[in-house]
């Protein structure tokens, strides 16, 4: 088994197509799938093994799907890396995995080289676009000289896929191991769950680095559809993806909802051919659901997955009654059960922790056999996401590890943040919490304790935290307090953060 095999499937039910529309051109299935067969020869040509760890670090391009496919077909794990990221990160990502090679573009090639600077057998670098710097691989030169391959490599489908690096409460991040039999089967049920047919012309928004839009673009390969693959996401963008081309379809985190239902432009778009939005990686505020099936006769289909789930949990279906506030059933073959404190499963219509088991769920995280067995106690994935079924076996999400904050569907761990401010030499405590926003759905606020006799202000900290962390991760603000509030034996209380932060703005 390979997940490199739905491309090839994708082919021979369907024949040559336009799959993709991007900045006006066109691109057939075929004309990727063939520069996946070049760049998976191309790989293996400087070294690359099956099993090696294979990091893309690029924006939404036509060529990231045959970077991905490529990687897969030689048999190399990809490693999908947000280029948003900060130098410390992107360093330990690199060293933690052990990457071979890393695909990027020419504008973030000096962070990579940066991150690499120290790290032990650096990896190989391929940059994709003109011009290539010195000391770096061409993409373009590489696909060029290579045949293609001979074929799929075979892997079992318990073999690594993908890892994705993602935040995690240690500070560092933490490496999601997906296998090909794990994204096989989130490909195959979420088909039997969404209402994607062929000939459907879908919206491409989503970064494709994240396992939201890779894992949209698996189940598209079962299909004979067309995505209009957006650079990045904007309001203006996604409205011409629907005048242009009829868009029936996407998939998007609720940040995008609110961008577009607040933009002055929403209702002079034709929303005739749109039929369908699925909406996950954050919980969808009603309202924005509400009104933007009133504004546009399309339905919203909220969904709920996580990395460690390949990543769909449950979603609602189209024939599905509206349920407000649930994110629908289990997929096929997805079992969730709600779980007390003690890890004992909770009656139904009580909330609890969500736990998750089926052929989803992860492998476990890369290097770290502790936190692993941690999350997988008992058989079972445990989310930190609190809430509840119904007596239909519909899932709410209730509320969520207390202190994640999901900024515009991006996962931020306040540990991550204020180590960084820690690090600073004029803090003595500092704590991060999340205030609603309403259009990111939350924003990263610091509170902060100065050392005696420091004076830095508010904006030295934001500068300071920049530099050492991914630009949707730093604080959009910072509160400075005499003391934080603790409990008698001295832990930070966030709970009176968040009221504070709540009382401040009003709410």
């Amino acid at each position: 088994m390979n997940i490199a095999v739905l491309g090839e499937r994708n082919i021979e039910k369907f024949g040559e197509y336009n799959a993709l529309v991007f900045e006006g051109r066109d691109y057939t299935n075929l004309e990727i799938f063939d520069l996946a067969r070049r760049f998976s020869s191309a790989l293996a040509g400087i070294g690359v093994k099956p099993g090696d760890r294979v990091g893309v670090m690029l924006p939404n391009i036509p060529e990231i799907g045959a970077c991905y496919g490529g990687i897969s077909r030689m048999g190399g794990v990809v490693m999908p890396m947000v280029f948003l990221l900060a130098v410390p990160e992107i360093r330990h990502i690199i060293s933690d995995s052990g990457a071979s090679a890393v695909i990027t573009s020419p504008e973030f090639y000096p962070n990579l080289v940066e991150a690499t600077k120290e790290v032990d057998n650096a990896p190989n670098v391929i940059v994709l676009g003109d011009p290539t710097p010195d000391g770096a691989l061409s993409f373009q030169k590489l696909v060029e000289a290579a045949p293609q391959d001979e074929g799929i490599v075979d892997r079992s489908e318990n073999d690594i896929a993908v890892i994705f690096y993602t935040s995690g409460t240690t500070g560092r991040p933490k490496g999601v191991m997906l296998s090909h039999g794990n994204l096989m089967f989130n490909a195959e049920n979420t088909s039997k769950v969404v209402p994607t047919r062929d000939d459907d012309v879908s919206v491409a928004c989503l970064p494709l680095a994240h396992l939201f839009g890779m894992g949209s673009t698996m189940v598209g390969q079962l299909f004979r559809i067309k995505g209009v693959l957006m650079r990045w996401f904007s309001a203006e963008g996604f409205f011409q993806a629907v005048n242009d081309h009829g868009a029936s379809s996407s998939a998007v985190v609720p940040t995008m909802l609110a961008y577009m239902l607040s933009h002055p432009d929403f209702d002079k778009v034709d929303w005739s051919s749109f039929e369908w939005l699925v909406v996950a990686a954050a919980p969808v505020p009603v309202e924005l659901a509400d009104e933007f099936e009133k504004r546009t006769g399309a339905r919203v289909l909220e969904g709920y997955g996580l990395t460690e789930t390949s990543p769909t949990v449950s979603v609602m279906r189209m024939q599905d009654p509206r349920r407000p506030g649930s994110c629908g059933r289990p997929v096929p073959g997805v079992e969730v059960s709600i779980f007390d404190d003690v890890d004992s499963p909770l009656p139904t219509g009580e909330t609890g922790e969500v736990c998750v088991k089926g052929p989803n769920v992860m492998k476990g995280y890369y290097n770290l056999p502790d936190v692993t067995a941690e999350a997988m106690r008992n058989g079972w994935f445990h989310t930190g996401d609190m809430g509840h079924l119904d007596e239909d076996g519909f899932l709410y999400i209730t509320e969520r590890k207390k202190d994640l904050i999901i900024r515009g569907g991006f996962n931020i761990y306040p540990r991550d943040v204020e180590e960084v401010l820690y690090g600073h030499p004029s803090v003595l405590e500092a704590a991060v919490v999340g205030i609603p926003d309403p259009k990111m759905g939350e924003e990263v606020r610091a509170y902060v304790v100065l050392r005696p006799g420091e004076n830095a202000t508010a904006e030295e900290l934001l500068a300071h935290a920049r530099e050492h962390l991914a630009k949707y991760k730093t604080p959009k603000d910072v509160v400075f307090l005499d003391a934080l509030p603790k409990n008698p034996i001295g832990k930070i209380l966030k709970k009176d953060l968040r009221e504070m932060a709540k009382l401040s703005s009003g709410l």
